[in-house]
């Protein structure tokens, strides 16, 4: 088989794997497990300044009331080993950070993670592989907390995730609480939907100590698939489709060319 044909045979494998990709799955968690996944703060909703944790970076025991140091905070609850949404919520948080022209002083990014099983290089590798060299302009906090502490952190949020033991994944709200400086709950932000223009606003009203609306429940669920049906959620097929086109138009240019200079040389 000839080098072209070859590489044509692997477009065809990779777009055969994006099609079973975005076929359906079998259904694990049934609606009323994701109904109960929500963020649904109390007004007047403060988190518990002398949380325990450990920073991922340094491996030192720390309080969730020193790292935020009273500054207003953009808090994000992810899984360190989730390949669905967490990675796009953290590295647009971080862009959306980033535009705000804001200092790395005046604001903290926290992330919290969600799965008790996951520990400091988890959290490490998903900021190495997220924001790369933006790591040093907005300098976040990766923390691991114990189950007793997550506990105590989601109850003050009224944060509800679902563990999937079918998939061995959480269904949980891709949301991003931002924090006053004293651990009051500001606002319920999607992470994916952000601008620098808006959270630098958002930012400066929760220094304040002023409170936004608090989102009852927000639509996105960073799960790979829908499990009460049994398919991928758009998003996520999105993604995949997505990328494997961009795959099977990269490797079908390549092919061309590569006729074309096999003609040439045979001219």
């Amino acid at each position: 088989m000839s080098s072209p044909a070859r590489l044509f045979g692997h477009a065809a494998v990779i777009a055969s794997a994006v099609l079973l990709a975005t076929a359906p799955a079998r259904a694990r968690l049934v609606q009323a497990d994701l109904a109960r996944v929500a963020v649904t703060p109390q007004p007047g909703a403060r988190v518990p300044l002398d949380l325990g944790a450990i920073d991922a970076q340094t491996g030192q025991a720390v309080t969730l009331g020193t790292v935020i140091a009273g500054r207003p905070v953009l808090l994000l609850p992810v899984d360190y080993t989730c390949s669905n949404v967490c990675d796009p919520m953290v590295s647009m948080s971080a862009a959306a950070l980033a535009a705000t022209g804001l200092s790395a002083k005046d604001y903290a990014l926290v992330l919290v993670g969600i799965d008790p099983r996951d520990d400091a290089a988890s959290a490490r590798g998903m900021l190495a592989k997220t924001l790369g060299e933006q790591a040093a302009i907005v300098k976040p906090r990766a923390l691991i907390v114990t189950d007793a502490a997550l506990g105590r952190l989601t109850a003050s949020l009224g944060y509800t995730a679902v563990y999937d033991a079918g998939t061995d994944s959480f269904a949980h709200p891709a949301a991003a609480v931002l924090l006053a400086g004293d651990g009051q709950v500001s606002r319920i932000l999607s992470p994916l939907a952000l601008t620098g223009r808006d959270l630098r606003l958002a930012l400066t009203e929760a220094g304040d100590g002023r409170v936004g609306g608090l989102a009852d429940r927000l639509a996105l669920l960073c799960y790979g698939y829908d499990a009460a049906r049994g398919l991928y959620t758009p998003l996520i097929q999105r993604i995949l489709i997505v990328a494997g086109l961009a795959t099977i138009l990269a490797i079908g240019g390549l092919v061309f060319g590569l006729t074309r200079l096999a003609r040439r040389r045979a001219a």
